[in-house]
Protein backbone atom coordinates (compact mmCIF):
# COMPACT_ATOMS: atom_id res chain seq x y z
CA UNK A 1 0.00 0.00 0.00
CA UNK A 2 1.19 3.99 -0.24
CA UNK A 3 4.13 4.59 -2.65
CA UNK A 4 7.16 1.70 -3.12
CA UNK A 5 10.67 2.77 -2.80
CA UNK A 6 12.98 1.70 -5.87
CA UNK A 7 15.42 -0.62 -4.85
CA UNK A 8 18.54 0.83 -6.59
CA UNK A 9 17.83 4.32 -5.97
CA UNK A 10 15.96 4.30 -2.44
CA UNK A 11 13.77 6.64 -3.94
CA UNK A 12 9.74 6.59 -3.96
CA UNK A 13 8.45 6.20 -7.65
CA UNK A 14 5.32 8.90 -7.23
CA UNK A 15 2.02 8.40 -5.70
CA UNK A 16 0.92 5.12 -4.63
CA UNK A 17 -2.71 3.37 -5.09
CA UNK A 18 -3.59 4.57 -1.93
CA UNK A 19 -2.90 7.90 -2.99
CA UNK A 20 -4.60 7.96 -6.52
CA UNK A 21 -7.78 6.49 -5.29
CA UNK A 22 -7.79 9.62 -2.69
CA UNK A 23 -7.10 12.17 -5.66
CA UNK A 24 -9.42 10.61 -7.69
CA UNK A 25 -12.42 10.79 -5.00
CA UNK A 26 -11.54 14.22 -4.72
CA UNK A 27 -12.13 14.88 -8.71
CA UNK A 28 -15.47 13.10 -8.26
CA UNK A 29 -16.87 15.21 -5.47
CA UNK A 30 -15.56 18.64 -7.20
CA UNK A 31 -18.22 17.70 -9.94
CA UNK A 32 -21.23 18.23 -7.01
CA UNK A 33 -19.78 21.27 -5.63
CA UNK A 34 -20.89 25.01 -7.32
CA UNK A 35 -17.99 26.82 -9.06
CA UNK A 36 -16.63 29.97 -7.48
CA UNK A 37 -18.44 29.59 -4.42
CA UNK A 38 -16.10 29.15 -0.81
CA UNK A 39 -17.26 26.29 1.43
CA UNK A 40 -17.55 27.38 4.84
CA UNK A 41 -16.87 24.32 8.09
CA UNK A 42 -17.07 24.79 11.94
CA UNK A 43 -14.07 23.22 11.76
CA UNK A 44 -11.23 25.93 11.59
CA UNK A 45 -9.36 25.63 8.16
CA UNK A 46 -5.75 27.60 7.58
CA UNK A 47 -5.41 30.18 4.84
CA UNK A 48 -2.61 28.26 3.21
CA UNK A 49 -4.96 25.11 2.22
CA UNK A 50 -7.00 27.22 -0.30
CA UNK A 51 -6.69 27.42 -3.61
CA UNK A 52 -7.60 29.65 -5.82
CA UNK A 53 -8.80 28.61 -9.22
CA UNK A 54 -11.96 27.41 -11.48
CA UNK A 55 -12.48 25.03 -8.85
CA UNK A 56 -12.47 25.72 -4.76
CA UNK A 57 -10.98 23.01 -3.16
CA UNK A 58 -9.69 23.98 0.37
CA UNK A 59 -8.92 20.70 2.03
CA UNK A 60 -8.48 17.26 1.18
CA UNK A 61 -11.23 14.60 0.86
CA UNK A 62 -10.56 12.88 4.46
CA UNK A 63 -11.52 16.19 6.19
CA UNK A 64 -14.40 16.89 4.09
CA UNK A 65 -15.62 12.74 5.23
CA UNK A 66 -14.91 14.13 8.68
CA UNK A 67 -16.93 17.21 8.69
CA UNK A 68 -20.50 17.05 9.97
CA UNK A 69 -21.96 20.56 8.64
CA UNK A 70 -21.82 21.62 5.05
CA UNK A 71 -23.05 25.11 4.39
CA UNK A 72 -23.05 27.41 1.12
CA UNK A 73 -22.85 31.07 1.03
CA UNK A 74 -22.99 33.47 -1.86
CA UNK A 75 -19.99 35.78 -2.91
CA UNK A 76 -21.74 38.55 -1.71
CA UNK A 77 -22.00 37.44 2.07
CA UNK A 78 -18.55 36.65 2.19
CA UNK A 79 -16.51 34.51 5.10
CA UNK A 80 -19.85 35.77 7.60
CA UNK A 81 -20.16 33.40 9.62
CA UNK A 82 -23.87 31.98 10.06
CA UNK A 83 -25.22 33.74 13.62
CA UNK A 84 -26.45 31.17 16.11
CA UNK A 85 -30.06 31.83 17.75
CA UNK A 86 -30.15 33.36 21.05
CA UNK A 87 -31.60 32.43 24.12
CA UNK A 88 -34.78 34.58 23.44
CA UNK A 89 -35.75 32.88 20.66
CA UNK A 90 -35.34 29.21 21.40
CA UNK A 91 -37.65 30.18 24.03
CA UNK A 92 -40.15 31.60 21.81
CA UNK A 93 -39.85 28.71 19.57
CA UNK A 94 -40.80 26.29 22.47
CA UNK A 95 -43.48 28.28 23.37
CA UNK A 96 -44.94 28.24 20.18
CA UNK A 97 -44.78 24.57 20.00
CA UNK A 98 -46.26 23.70 23.27
CA UNK A 99 -49.30 25.98 21.72
CA UNK A 100 -49.33 24.19 18.63
CA UNK A 101 -49.50 20.96 21.01
CA UNK A 102 -52.28 21.90 22.97
CA UNK A 103 -54.62 23.10 20.19
CA UNK A 104 -57.21 20.05 19.57
CA UNK A 105 -57.65 20.36 15.95
CA UNK A 106 -61.38 19.88 15.30
CA UNK A 107 -62.11 16.92 12.46
CA UNK A 108 -63.87 18.48 9.29
CA UNK A 109 -65.77 16.46 6.98
CA UNK A 110 -64.87 16.61 3.68
CA UNK A 111 -66.53 18.10 1.04
CA UNK A 112 -68.22 15.95 -2.18
CA UNK A 113 -65.25 17.15 -4.52
CA UNK A 114 -62.37 15.96 -1.59
CA UNK A 115 -64.19 12.58 -1.22
CA UNK A 116 -64.37 11.96 -5.34
CA UNK A 117 -60.49 13.12 -5.44
CA UNK A 118 -59.49 10.53 -2.54
CA UNK A 119 -61.40 8.02 -4.79
CA UNK A 120 -59.81 8.38 -7.91
CA UNK A 121 -56.41 8.61 -5.72
CA UNK A 122 -57.36 5.34 -4.28
CA UNK A 123 -57.32 3.37 -7.68
CA UNK A 124 -53.99 4.79 -8.95
CA UNK A 125 -51.85 4.59 -5.42
CA UNK A 126 -51.91 3.10 -2.03
CA UNK A 127 -50.89 5.41 1.07
CA UNK A 128 -50.32 3.48 4.06
CA UNK A 129 -52.15 5.89 6.57
CA UNK A 130 -53.83 5.55 9.87
CA UNK A 131 -57.36 4.20 10.84
CA UNK A 132 -60.26 7.43 10.49
CA UNK A 133 -60.34 10.11 12.88
CA UNK A 134 -63.91 10.40 12.41
CA UNK A 135 -64.22 7.75 14.81
CA UNK A 136 -63.31 10.42 17.49
CA UNK A 137 -65.89 12.40 17.07
CA UNK A 138 -68.81 9.62 17.01
CA UNK A 139 -67.30 8.58 20.33
CA UNK A 140 -68.37 12.08 22.00
CA UNK A 141 -70.45 12.88 18.93
CA UNK A 142 -72.45 16.06 21.23
CA UNK A 143 -69.17 17.95 22.15
CA UNK A 144 -67.27 17.30 19.26
CA UNK A 145 -69.60 17.15 15.88
CA UNK A 146 -69.63 19.92 13.35
CA UNK A 147 -72.49 22.03 13.42
CA UNK A 148 -75.32 21.06 10.58
CA UNK A 149 -74.00 17.78 10.33
CA UNK A 150 -76.04 14.21 11.17
CA UNK A 151 -74.84 11.41 12.83
CA UNK A 152 -75.68 9.85 9.41
CA UNK A 153 -73.36 11.90 7.59
CA UNK A 154 -70.32 10.84 10.05
CA UNK A 155 -71.25 7.06 9.66
CA UNK A 156 -71.26 6.88 6.34
CA UNK A 157 -67.66 8.11 5.62
CA UNK A 158 -66.26 6.10 8.46
CA UNK A 159 -67.98 3.21 6.52
CA UNK A 160 -66.18 4.78 3.17
CA UNK A 161 -62.96 4.93 5.13
CA UNK A 162 -62.87 1.26 6.95
CA UNK A 163 -63.79 -0.40 3.68
CA UNK A 164 -60.29 1.38 1.87
CA UNK A 165 -58.27 1.14 5.11
CA UNK A 166 -58.70 -2.87 5.71
CA UNK A 167 -60.29 -3.47 2.42
CA UNK A 168 -63.27 -5.10 3.14
CA UNK A 169 -66.44 -5.59 0.86
CA UNK A 170 -69.32 -2.95 1.19
CA UNK A 171 -71.63 -5.86 2.87
CA UNK A 172 -69.53 -7.71 5.14
CA UNK A 173 -68.39 -4.31 6.87
CA UNK A 174 -72.20 -2.88 7.27
CA UNK A 175 -72.67 -6.26 8.63
CA UNK A 176 -69.56 -6.28 11.25
CA UNK A 177 -70.72 -2.34 11.88
CA UNK A 178 -74.13 -3.98 12.76
CA UNK A 179 -72.76 -6.68 15.25
CA UNK A 180 -70.00 -4.34 17.11
CA UNK A 181 -70.05 -0.79 18.68
CA UNK A 182 -67.75 1.27 17.31
CA UNK A 183 -64.61 1.17 19.26
CA UNK A 184 -64.78 -2.42 19.42
CA UNK A 185 -65.61 -2.79 15.19
CA UNK A 186 -61.70 -1.05 15.04
CA UNK A 187 -60.51 -3.64 17.73
CA UNK A 188 -62.32 -6.75 15.44
CA UNK A 189 -60.82 -5.61 11.99
CA UNK A 190 -57.00 -5.14 13.50
CA UNK A 191 -57.26 -8.73 15.22
CA UNK A 192 -58.06 -9.95 12.11
CA UNK A 193 -55.24 -8.63 10.20
CA UNK A 194 -52.81 -10.49 12.87
CA UNK A 195 -53.03 -14.35 12.80
CA UNK A 196 -53.78 -16.44 15.73
CA UNK A 197 -50.76 -18.19 17.95
CA UNK A 198 -50.12 -21.83 17.25
CA UNK A 199 -51.62 -23.74 19.87
CA UNK A 200 -51.86 -27.78 19.75
CA UNK A 201 -54.08 -30.62 21.47
CA UNK A 202 -51.84 -33.51 23.92
CA UNK A 203 -53.52 -36.43 22.82
CA UNK A 204 -53.79 -38.42 26.14
CA UNK A 205 -54.01 -41.56 24.74
CA UNK A 206 -50.23 -41.97 24.07
CA UNK A 207 -48.84 -39.06 26.29
CA UNK A 208 -49.04 -36.66 29.22
CA UNK A 209 -48.87 -32.77 29.17
CA UNK A 210 -45.89 -32.48 30.95
CA UNK A 211 -43.93 -35.41 28.91
CA UNK A 212 -44.91 -33.93 25.90
CA UNK A 213 -43.74 -30.18 26.79
CA UNK A 214 -40.44 -31.41 28.04
CA UNK A 215 -40.13 -33.21 24.89
CA UNK A 216 -40.79 -30.17 22.96
CA UNK A 217 -38.63 -27.78 25.08
CA UNK A 218 -35.74 -30.01 24.57
CA UNK A 219 -36.01 -29.74 20.62
CA UNK A 220 -35.77 -26.13 20.83
CA UNK A 221 -39.86 -25.05 20.86
CA UNK A 222 -40.94 -22.27 22.82
CA UNK A 223 -44.23 -22.83 24.38
CA UNK A 224 -46.59 -22.44 27.37
CA UNK A 225 -50.22 -24.24 28.91
CA UNK A 226 -53.06 -22.72 26.55
CA UNK A 227 -55.12 -21.69 30.02
CA UNK A 228 -56.58 -22.17 33.14
CA UNK A 229 -59.74 -23.71 31.30
CA UNK A 230 -57.79 -26.14 29.29
CA UNK A 231 -55.89 -28.75 30.38
CA UNK A 232 -54.64 -30.67 27.32
CA UNK A 233 -53.69 -27.58 25.29
CA UNK A 234 -50.19 -25.80 24.92
CA UNK A 235 -49.84 -22.84 22.56
CA UNK A 236 -46.27 -22.40 20.76
CA UNK A 237 -44.43 -19.01 20.72
CA UNK A 238 -41.27 -19.80 18.20
CA UNK A 239 -39.81 -22.89 17.19
CA UNK A 240 -36.69 -24.02 15.81
CA UNK A 241 -37.70 -26.81 13.75
CA UNK A 242 -41.14 -27.58 12.33
CA UNK A 243 -44.11 -28.19 14.47
CA UNK A 244 -46.10 -30.57 11.93
CA UNK A 245 -42.84 -32.57 10.99
CA UNK A 246 -40.99 -33.73 14.70
CA UNK A 247 -41.08 -37.51 15.70
CA UNK A 248 -43.71 -36.65 18.65
CA UNK A 249 -46.29 -35.41 16.10
CA UNK A 250 -45.70 -37.95 13.72
CA UNK A 251 -45.90 -40.86 16.48
CA UNK A 252 -49.75 -39.18 17.40
CA UNK A 253 -48.28 -37.66 20.73
CA UNK A 254 -50.65 -34.13 19.75
CA UNK A 255 -52.47 -32.71 17.21
CA UNK A 256 -52.68 -29.18 15.85
CA UNK A 257 -55.47 -27.82 16.64
CA UNK A 258 -57.08 -24.11 17.06
CA UNK A 259 -57.91 -22.71 20.51
CA UNK A 260 -61.87 -22.32 19.66
CA UNK A 261 -61.84 -25.94 18.21
CA UNK A 262 -61.54 -27.06 21.93
CA UNK A 263 -64.71 -25.17 23.58
CA UNK A 264 -67.25 -27.55 21.24
CA UNK A 265 -66.13 -30.94 22.83
CA UNK A 266 -65.79 -29.41 26.14
CA UNK A 267 -69.67 -28.12 25.49
CA UNK A 268 -70.60 -31.76 24.28
CA UNK A 269 -69.02 -33.68 27.43
CA UNK A 270 -69.03 -37.22 26.17
CA UNK A 271 -69.07 -40.17 28.49
CA UNK A 272 -67.74 -43.28 28.22
CA UNK A 273 -69.77 -45.99 26.52
CA UNK A 274 -71.92 -43.61 24.66
CA UNK A 275 -72.70 -43.52 21.21
CA UNK A 276 -71.76 -40.00 19.60
CA UNK A 277 -72.67 -38.67 15.92
CA UNK A 278 -69.75 -36.34 14.77
CA UNK A 279 -72.42 -35.08 11.70
CA UNK A 280 -69.49 -32.95 10.06
CA UNK A 281 -66.16 -34.38 11.09
CA UNK A 282 -63.54 -33.18 8.61
CA UNK A 283 -60.52 -33.33 9.11
CA UNK A 284 -60.70 -35.12 12.50
CA UNK A 285 -59.29 -32.75 15.29
CA UNK A 286 -62.91 -32.52 17.37
CA UNK A 287 -63.43 -36.31 16.58
CA UNK A 288 -59.96 -37.41 17.78
CA UNK A 289 -60.82 -35.04 20.95
CA UNK A 290 -64.02 -36.87 21.58
CA UNK A 291 -62.59 -40.22 21.55
CA UNK A 292 -59.81 -39.06 24.13
CA UNK A 293 -62.57 -38.31 26.41
CA UNK A 294 -64.16 -41.11 26.36
CA UNK A 295 -60.83 -43.32 26.29
CA UNK A 296 -61.66 -45.41 22.96
CA UNK A 297 -64.78 -46.68 24.63
CA UNK A 298 -68.26 -46.94 23.17
CA UNK A 299 -68.58 -45.58 19.50
CA UNK A 300 -68.29 -42.75 17.26
CA UNK A 301 -69.90 -42.24 13.86
CA UNK A 302 -67.59 -39.49 12.39
CA UNK A 303 -69.51 -38.57 9.03
CA UNK A 304 -68.88 -35.92 6.48
CA UNK A 305 -70.33 -35.55 3.11
CA UNK A 306 -66.93 -34.53 1.60
CA UNK A 307 -64.85 -38.15 0.78
CA UNK A 308 -61.80 -36.23 -0.24
CA UNK A 309 -61.62 -34.52 3.43
CA UNK A 310 -62.29 -38.18 5.21
CA UNK A 311 -58.85 -39.10 3.98
CA UNK A 312 -57.40 -36.65 6.26
CA UNK A 313 -60.03 -37.97 8.80
CA UNK A 314 -59.11 -41.21 8.44
CA UNK A 315 -55.21 -40.64 8.36
CA UNK A 316 -55.42 -38.33 11.71
CA UNK A 317 -57.39 -41.10 13.66
CA UNK A 318 -55.13 -44.01 12.59
CA UNK A 319 -52.21 -41.87 13.88
CA UNK A 320 -53.59 -40.70 17.01
CA UNK A 321 -54.22 -44.16 17.96
CA UNK A 322 -58.17 -44.07 17.79
CA UNK A 323 -59.89 -47.18 17.87
CA UNK A 324 -63.51 -46.76 18.72
CA UNK A 325 -64.37 -44.68 15.57
CA UNK A 326 -66.14 -45.52 12.62
CA UNK A 327 -66.20 -43.10 9.72
CA UNK A 328 -69.15 -42.64 7.18
CA UNK A 329 -69.73 -40.60 3.98
CA UNK A 330 -73.01 -39.31 3.91
CA UNK A 331 -75.54 -36.35 3.23
CA UNK A 332 -76.25 -35.24 6.92
CA UNK A 333 -79.41 -34.33 6.07
CA UNK A 334 -80.76 -37.35 5.20
CA UNK A 335 -79.08 -38.95 8.29
CA UNK A 336 -82.32 -40.04 10.28
CA UNK A 337 -83.60 -42.12 7.80
CA UNK A 338 -80.48 -44.33 7.84
CA UNK A 339 -79.69 -44.29 11.53
CA UNK A 340 -80.81 -42.48 14.84
CA UNK A 341 -80.44 -43.17 18.30
CA UNK A 342 -77.43 -41.55 19.20
CA UNK A 343 -76.62 -40.15 22.86
CA UNK A 344 -74.81 -36.82 21.62
CA UNK A 345 -74.69 -35.33 18.05
CA UNK A 346 -71.75 -32.33 17.51
CA UNK A 347 -72.58 -30.57 14.49
CA UNK A 348 -69.88 -28.68 13.60
CA UNK A 349 -71.82 -27.33 10.33
CA UNK A 350 -70.40 -25.20 7.51
CA UNK A 351 -70.49 -21.34 7.08
CA UNK A 352 -69.25 -18.63 5.80
CA UNK A 353 -66.00 -18.29 8.03
CA UNK A 354 -66.27 -14.93 8.87
CA UNK A 355 -64.89 -15.61 12.33
CA UNK A 356 -61.48 -17.07 10.87
CA UNK A 357 -60.88 -13.86 8.28
CA UNK A 358 -56.92 -14.38 9.46
CA UNK A 359 -56.77 -17.42 8.21
CA UNK A 360 -58.54 -16.74 5.08
CA UNK A 361 -58.65 -13.12 4.26
CA UNK A 362 -60.47 -13.68 0.90
CA UNK A 363 -63.53 -13.86 3.33
CA UNK A 364 -63.14 -10.21 3.27
CA UNK A 365 -64.59 -9.79 -0.36
CA UNK A 366 -65.45 -12.97 -1.72
CA UNK A 367 -68.95 -13.50 0.89
CA UNK A 368 -72.49 -11.79 -0.10
CA UNK A 369 -75.29 -12.17 0.79
CA UNK A 370 -76.54 -14.86 -1.10
CA UNK A 371 -74.28 -16.97 0.38
CA UNK A 372 -74.80 -16.04 3.79
CA UNK A 373 -77.98 -16.87 3.63
CA UNK A 374 -77.98 -20.53 1.37
CA UNK A 375 -75.69 -21.00 4.67
CA UNK A 376 -78.23 -20.65 7.05
CA UNK A 377 -80.65 -22.65 4.76
CA UNK A 378 -78.37 -25.45 5.02
CA UNK A 379 -77.94 -24.75 8.13
CA UNK A 380 -81.34 -25.11 9.60
CA UNK A 381 -81.72 -28.64 7.30
CA UNK A 382 -78.44 -29.96 9.51
CA UNK A 383 -79.42 -28.88 13.14
CA UNK A 384 -82.86 -30.65 12.29
CA UNK A 385 -81.36 -33.39 11.41
CA UNK A 386 -78.96 -33.55 14.03
CA UNK A 387 -82.07 -33.10 16.85
CA UNK A 388 -83.63 -36.04 15.23
CA UNK A 389 -80.46 -38.32 15.19
CA UNK A 390 -80.46 -38.06 19.02
CA UNK A 391 -82.42 -40.14 21.44
CA UNK A 392 -84.89 -38.28 23.63
CA UNK A 393 -84.69 -41.27 26.06
CA UNK A 394 -80.98 -41.71 26.66
CA UNK A 395 -80.29 -42.02 30.24
CA UNK A 396 -77.12 -40.24 29.76
CA UNK A 397 -77.24 -37.71 27.01
CA UNK A 398 -79.94 -36.45 24.48
CA UNK A 399 -77.87 -33.52 23.94
CA UNK A 400 -77.13 -31.62 20.69
CA UNK A 401 -73.80 -28.91 20.25
CA UNK A 402 -74.25 -26.63 17.79
CA UNK A 403 -70.73 -24.41 16.64
CA UNK A 404 -69.88 -22.51 13.77
CA UNK A 405 -66.47 -20.68 12.97
CA UNK A 406 -69.03 -17.62 12.11
CA UNK A 407 -70.20 -14.39 13.65
CA UNK A 408 -73.13 -13.52 11.86
CA UNK A 409 -76.48 -13.49 13.63
CA UNK A 410 -78.50 -15.21 10.96
CA UNK A 411 -75.81 -18.44 11.00
CA UNK A 412 -75.80 -18.36 14.66
CA UNK A 413 -79.09 -17.24 17.33
CA UNK A 414 -81.47 -16.99 13.88
CA UNK A 415 -80.53 -20.88 13.29
CA UNK A 416 -81.03 -21.52 17.05
CA UNK A 417 -84.27 -19.79 17.59
CA UNK A 418 -85.94 -21.65 14.48
CA UNK A 419 -84.57 -25.28 16.08
CA UNK A 420 -86.33 -24.24 18.99
CA UNK A 421 -89.81 -23.26 17.17
CA UNK A 422 -89.68 -26.95 15.41
CA UNK A 423 -88.41 -29.46 17.79
CA UNK A 424 -88.88 -30.40 21.42
CA UNK A 425 -85.91 -28.91 22.05
CA UNK A 426 -84.37 -26.45 25.14
CA UNK A 427 -81.48 -24.27 25.91
CA UNK A 428 -78.90 -25.45 28.21
CA UNK A 429 -75.88 -23.79 29.62
CA UNK A 430 -73.04 -24.79 27.91
CA UNK A 431 -70.69 -25.35 30.73
CA UNK A 432 -67.96 -22.50 29.69
CA UNK A 433 -67.11 -20.36 32.19
CA UNK A 434 -66.13 -17.59 29.47
CA UNK A 435 -67.15 -15.75 26.39
CA UNK A 436 -69.83 -13.40 25.36
CA UNK A 437 -73.86 -14.13 25.56
CA UNK A 438 -75.48 -14.56 22.35
CA UNK A 439 -78.22 -12.13 20.90
CA UNK A 440 -81.89 -12.21 22.19
CA UNK A 441 -82.52 -9.77 19.72
CA UNK A 442 -80.66 -8.22 16.90
CA UNK A 443 -82.25 -4.95 15.23
CA UNK A 444 -86.09 -5.66 14.43
CA UNK A 445 -85.91 -9.44 15.33
CA UNK A 446 -87.28 -10.99 18.70
CA UNK A 447 -85.24 -14.37 19.45
CA UNK A 448 -85.94 -16.69 22.17
CA UNK A 449 -84.81 -15.41 25.60
CA UNK A 450 -82.77 -18.70 26.29
CA UNK A 451 -80.21 -17.41 23.51
CA UNK A 452 -78.21 -15.78 26.17
CA UNK A 453 -77.02 -19.20 27.27
CA UNK A 454 -75.08 -19.67 24.24
CA UNK A 455 -71.44 -18.60 23.68
CA UNK A 456 -69.86 -16.20 21.11
CA UNK A 457 -66.06 -16.09 21.21
CA UNK A 458 -63.85 -13.04 19.16
CA UNK A 459 -60.33 -12.37 18.32
CA UNK A 460 -60.22 -9.47 19.64
CA UNK A 461 -61.19 -10.56 23.25
CA UNK A 462 -60.50 -13.95 23.76
CA UNK A 463 -57.10 -14.57 20.96
CA UNK A 464 -59.16 -17.18 19.89
CA UNK A 465 -61.17 -17.82 15.92
CA UNK A 466 -64.02 -15.96 15.82
CA UNK A 467 -66.87 -18.67 17.21
CA UNK A 468 -70.54 -19.60 18.43
CA UNK A 469 -71.34 -22.11 20.41
CA UNK A 470 -75.31 -23.17 21.82
CA UNK A 471 -76.01 -26.80 23.84
CA UNK A 472 -79.43 -27.70 22.89
CA UNK A 473 -81.39 -31.05 25.55
CA UNK A 474 -84.02 -32.85 23.39
CA UNK A 475 -86.67 -33.78 25.69
CA UNK A 476 -89.59 -35.49 23.35
CA UNK A 477 -88.88 -37.84 20.62
CA UNK A 478 -91.92 -36.64 18.94
CA UNK A 479 -91.93 -33.84 16.15
CA UNK A 480 -94.52 -30.91 16.79
CA UNK A 481 -97.04 -30.33 13.86
CA UNK A 482 -96.83 -27.15 11.47
CA UNK A 483 -98.90 -24.41 12.35
CA UNK A 484 -100.83 -22.59 9.63
CA UNK A 485 -98.42 -18.88 10.87
CA UNK A 486 -95.03 -20.28 10.66
CA UNK A 487 -92.71 -21.52 7.91
CA UNK A 488 -93.43 -25.09 6.77
CA UNK A 489 -90.58 -27.13 8.58
CA UNK A 490 -88.33 -29.53 6.75
CA UNK A 491 -90.08 -32.49 7.86
CA UNK A 492 -89.23 -36.57 7.08
CA UNK A 493 -91.40 -37.87 4.03
CA UNK A 494 -94.10 -39.19 6.30
CA UNK A 495 -96.04 -35.63 6.53
CA UNK A 496 -99.81 -35.25 7.16
CA UNK A 497 -101.79 -32.86 4.28
CA UNK A 498 -102.72 -29.80 5.31
CA UNK A 499 -106.76 -29.05 5.19
CA UNK A 500 -108.47 -28.29 2.49
CA UNK A 501 -108.75 -24.07 2.12
CA UNK A 502 -112.93 -25.02 1.03
CA UNK A 503 -113.82 -25.98 4.62
CA UNK A 504 -115.46 -22.99 6.04
CA UNK A 505 -117.47 -22.32 3.39
CA UNK A 506 -119.04 -25.60 3.14
CA UNK A 507 -119.59 -25.41 7.05
CA UNK A 508 -121.57 -22.30 6.43
CA UNK A 509 -123.95 -23.69 3.47
CA UNK A 510 -124.31 -26.73 5.70
CA UNK A 511 -125.84 -24.41 8.53
CA UNK A 512 -127.73 -22.66 5.73
CA UNK A 513 -129.06 -25.52 4.16
CA UNK A 514 -130.19 -27.20 7.77
CA UNK A 515 -131.84 -23.57 8.64
CA UNK A 516 -133.99 -24.51 5.38
CA UNK A 517 -135.33 -27.87 6.44
CA UNK A 518 -136.31 -26.62 9.44
CA UNK A 519 -138.53 -24.08 7.97
CA UNK A 520 -140.62 -27.55 6.21
CA UNK A 521 -139.01 -27.11 2.79
CA UNK A 522 -137.77 -30.68 1.30
CA UNK A 523 -134.57 -31.99 1.15
CA UNK A 524 -133.13 -34.11 -1.82
CA UNK A 525 -131.93 -37.52 -1.04
CA UNK A 526 -128.59 -37.89 -1.71
CA UNK A 527 -127.51 -39.00 -4.85
CA UNK A 528 -125.10 -42.13 -5.63
CA UNK A 529 -121.89 -41.79 -7.70
CA UNK A 530 -123.25 -42.71 -11.40
CA UNK A 531 -125.90 -39.85 -10.64
CA UNK A 532 -123.70 -37.31 -9.41
CA UNK A 533 -121.40 -37.62 -12.16
CA UNK A 534 -124.10 -37.19 -14.67
CA UNK A 535 -125.50 -34.58 -12.78
CA UNK A 536 -121.89 -32.69 -12.62
CA UNK A 537 -121.85 -32.65 -16.67
CA UNK A 538 -125.36 -31.47 -17.48
CA UNK A 539 -124.39 -28.73 -15.06
CA UNK A 540 -121.10 -28.16 -17.20
CA UNK A 541 -123.25 -27.98 -19.96
CA UNK A 542 -126.36 -26.31 -18.88
CA UNK A 543 -126.65 -22.92 -16.58
CA UNK A 544 -125.15 -22.94 -13.17
CA UNK A 545 -126.58 -25.54 -10.57
CA UNK A 546 -128.45 -24.41 -7.48
CA UNK A 547 -127.14 -24.05 -4.23
CA UNK A 548 -128.95 -26.60 -2.77
CA UNK A 549 -127.29 -28.98 -5.07
CA UNK A 550 -123.43 -27.39 -4.17
CA UNK A 551 -124.46 -28.15 -0.98
CA UNK A 552 -125.28 -31.76 -1.02
CA UNK A 553 -122.77 -32.76 -3.46
CA UNK A 554 -120.01 -32.44 -1.13
CA UNK A 555 -121.82 -34.39 1.83
CA UNK A 556 -122.24 -37.61 -0.79
CA UNK A 557 -118.26 -37.30 -1.59
CA UNK A 558 -117.76 -36.98 2.22
CA UNK A 559 -119.77 -40.21 2.79
CA UNK A 560 -118.28 -42.08 0.35
CA UNK A 561 -114.42 -40.99 1.41
CA UNK A 562 -115.79 -41.98 4.82
CA UNK A 563 -117.28 -45.43 3.28
CA UNK A 564 -114.30 -46.56 1.43
CA UNK A 565 -112.00 -45.79 4.80
CA UNK A 566 -114.64 -47.90 6.79
CA UNK A 567 -114.17 -50.72 3.77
Amino acid sequence: MGRKLDPTRKEKRGPGRKARKQKGAEVELAKFLPLGKPICFDIPVHPSEVECGPIVWPFSATRFLNCLFVCFEDDSEGEEQRSRPSLGQKEEEDTDLQLNVDIDEQFMLPSSEEIQKENILSFTTFVACEPPDNMEVLKDFRNKREEGRARQEYLVLLHQDLVAYYSYSDFLLEKLMEIFPLPELVNFLEANEVPRPMTIRTNTLKTRRRDLAQALINRGVNLDPLGKWSKTGLVIYDSSVPIGATPEYLAGHYMLQGASSFLPIMALAPQENERILDMCCAPGGKTSYIAQLMKNTGVILANDSSAERLRSVVGNLHRLGVTNTVVSNCDGRQFPKLMGGFDRVLLDAPCSGTGVISKDPAVKTNKDEKDVLRCAHLQKELILSAIDSVNAASETGGYIVYCTCSIMVEENEWVVDYALKKRNVRLVPTGLDFGQEGFSRFKDRRFHPSLKSTRRFYPHTHNMDGFFIAKLKKFSNAIPKVQKDEEPAIEPASQEPAPEPTSEPQSKRRKLERSKVAKGKKMQRPASKGSSLQKLGRASKSARPSPRTLGTRPNSRKKHKMHQSGQ
